[in-house]
C-alpha cells in the first residue's frame, strides 16, 4: 500500500536516483536536472516549492515535486516510480495526491513540461484534467516538447 509523505533530508539520495533512473532511460541528463537532483532542498523546497515521497512498505519507491512558480502556480516535476512499482497506478496515486495538495493550498494552477515518448504519464495528466498549452520557445529541457496546465 502506498504512503504519501513530505520531504525529509533522509529521502533526498532516493529522489536522485528514482529521477536519474527513469531520465537516463529515455533521455540525457541536462543541467537542469543536475541542479534540482543534485540540491533539492536549495533548488525546490528553500525556494517555496514541495518534494513528496511515496512508500510502499515504508521503501520510498516513488517522487514527485511542485516547484514554485509564483504564490499560486507551480510547476509539476520530477516525478518518478521506481521501474519494480510500475503498472499499480502510483504515479496516478501521486498525481492526485498532488492536485489535491495544491486545491487544499488554494493555488490557481499546476503546471507541467513532460514528452510526447511518455504516453502512459500523458494519459495519466489528461484523465486527471490537464489540458495541453503552447510551449515556449525557452524551456528549461531539450526533451520537453508538450507543455500542460490544470487550472484549479
Amino acid at each position: 500500500m502506498l504512503t504519501i509523505v513530505p520531504f525529509q533530508s533522509t529521502y533526498a539520495q532516493n529522489f536522485k536516483e528514482l529521477n536519474l533512473a527513469w531520465i537516463t532511460e529515455y533521455f540525457i541528463v541536462e543541467e537542469k536536472d543536475r541542479e534540482l537532483l543534485d540540491n533539492c532542498e536549495s533548488s525546490i523546497i528553500e525556494k517555496g516549492g514541495y518534494i513528496f515521497i511515496g512508500l510502499w512498505d515504508n521503501e520510498p519507491i516513488g517522487c514527485f515535486a511542485l516547484l514554485k512558480i509564483s504564490e499560486f502556480n507551480f510547476e509539476l516535476g520530477k516525478m518518478a516510480v521506481s521501474q519494480s512499482h510500475q503498472g499499480l497506478k502510483i504515479g496516478q496515486e501521486l498525481l492526485v495526491f498532488a492536485i489535491d495538495f495544491a486545491r487544499n493550498e488554494n493555488w490557481k494552477k499546476i503546471i507541467l513540461y513532460s514528452s510526447t515518448k511518455l504516453d502512459t504519464a500523458l494519459h495519466i495528466y489528461k484523465k486527471l484534467g490537464f489540458k495541453e498549452v503552447p510551449l515556449e520557445n525557452n524551456n528549461f529541457y531539450l526533451r520537453s516538447d508538450i507543455k500542460m496546465e490544470l487550472i484549479l
